[in-house]
C-alpha cells in the first residue's frame, strides 16, 4: 500500500478521505486539519492563551501538542475526578506527558473543591454518573479558565465525538441542543470560549498520530462509561461507515452548512452565583454550589 502523496510505504487507509498515507503525511494531515479548523470557525488568535482539558487519552494529549507545535500559547488543565482506580491511571498519563515536554500542567482535584469524589458524589446525589461528572467538569474548566484569564478552553472531541453527539440530538430532535452544537461557542461575561479544533479527525487519525509521534496515552476508557448511550451511538455509525465510507463526516459537514436552521434557545439571562460568584441561570446557587451543599450536608448526617 503506496501513499496517495508522495509512494512510499503507507500505514493507514482513510477510507472517508480517500487516502494511504505514510507517517509523514498522516501528521501533515492531523495538522493541517486542525490549523484549519481553527482558522475557518474563528477559535484562536495567535497572541491568545488557550487551556487544553486533558484527560490522560489520544484525543487531549495530542491536541495539546498539535496546538504547541502550530505555535499556541497552550497550557493544561486536568480534573482528578477521584474515579477509584482510573483517575490515579490517568492523572500519571497527563502528568508523564507534560513532564517530558516541557509543558505545564495544572490540576484541580474535585475532593477538594466539591469535598467528594465523582464516586462519593454519585451515592449522596443519587444522580446518573456521567450528568454529574459533566456538570462538575464544565463548571471546574470554566472556573479555572475564567480565573486563570485564558481566552479559550480548548477540548479533545474528534469527528466520532461530534458525529455520535449530532446523531443523539437529531433522534430526540432536539433544537435546543441542535444550534449549541457547533466547533466554537462564544464567550459571554465569566463563560470562556470553548473550542474543537479535533472536530474534523477521526479516532483512527488521532490513535496513528499518537504513535507516530511517540505519544503515550491511557488506553482505557473511564468505567463509568460502560453501558453510556454515546457508546451505542458511536456503534450504530461505526457500522454505517464501514459499509458506507464517509458517513461520519458527510453528517457531520451536513449539518453544519444547515445548522443555522435550526431555532435557538430562548436566551438565558445568567447572574452571578450568590455562592462563589460563577455565572448561573437558577435563581440562587448554581448547580455546583447546590451539589456542594448536599455533600456538605450528607457529612455532616
Amino acid at each position: 500500500m503506496k501513499c496517495s502523496v508522495c509512494g512510499r510505504e503507507a500505514v493507514i487507509k482513510l477510507r472517508h478521505a480517500g487516502l494511504r498515507l505514510c507517517p509523514e503525511h498522516l501528521v501533515a494531515r492531523v495538522e493541517k486539519e486542525v490549523a484549519g479548523a481553527i482558522r475557518r470557525f474563528r477559535m484562536l488568535a495567535p497572541q491568545e492563551r488557550v487551556l487544553v482539558a486533558v484527560s490522560g487519552g489520544k484525543d487531549s494529549l495530542a491536541l495539546w501538542h498539535i496546538l504547541v507545535e502550530l505555535g499556541y500559547r497552550a497550557e493544561g488543565l486536568y480534573i482528578d475526578l477521584g474515579i477509584a482506580g482510573y483517575s490515579a491511571r490517568s492523572r500519571e498519563a497527563s502528568q508523564v506527558f507534560a513532564r517530558e515536554r516541557g509543558f505545564t500542567l495544572h490540576v484541580v482535584s474535585l475532593e477538594k473543591e466539591l469535598g467528594a469524589t465523582l464516586d462519593g458524589l454519585t451515592r449522596l446525589a443519587r444522580g446518573k454518573t456521567c450528568s454529574l461528572c459533566g456538570t462538575v467538569k464544565r463548571y471546574l474548566m470554566n472556573k479555572f479558565a475564567w480565573e486563570g484569564g485564558y481566552q479559550a478552553l480548548a477540548t479533545g472531541h474528534n469527528l466520532d465525538d461530534e458525529a455520535a453527539t449530532l446523531l443523539g440530538n437529531v433522534l430526540r430532535w432536539d433544537e435546543g441542543y441542535l444550534a449549541r452544537q457547533y466547533p466554537a461557542l462564544p464567550g459571554e461575561g465569566k463563560l470562556v470560549k470553548k473550542i474543537k479544533p479535533l472536530v474534523f479527525l477521526s479516532e483512527r487519525e488521532m490513535a496513528a498520530y499518537c504513535l507516530i509521534k511517540g505519544i503515550r496515552y491511557l488506553y482505557e476508557d473511564c468505567p463509568h462509561a460502560q453501558g453510556a448511550r454515546s457508546i451505542a451511538l458511536k456503534g450504530v455509525l461505526n457500522e454505517l461507515e464501514d459499509r458506507y465510507p464517509a458517513t461520519k463526516i458527510s453528517f457531520l459537514r451536513g449539518f453544519l452548512k444547515v445548522r443555522d436552521r435550526f431555532r435557538p434557545p430562548e436566551p438565558v439571562v445568567l447572574q452571578d452565583c450568590p455562592g462563589c460568584g460563577m455565572p448561573t441561570a437558577a435563581d440562587g446557587p448554581c448547580r455546583f454550589c447546590r451539589l456542594k451543599g448536599r455533600v456538605s450536608h450528607g457529612a455532616a448526617a
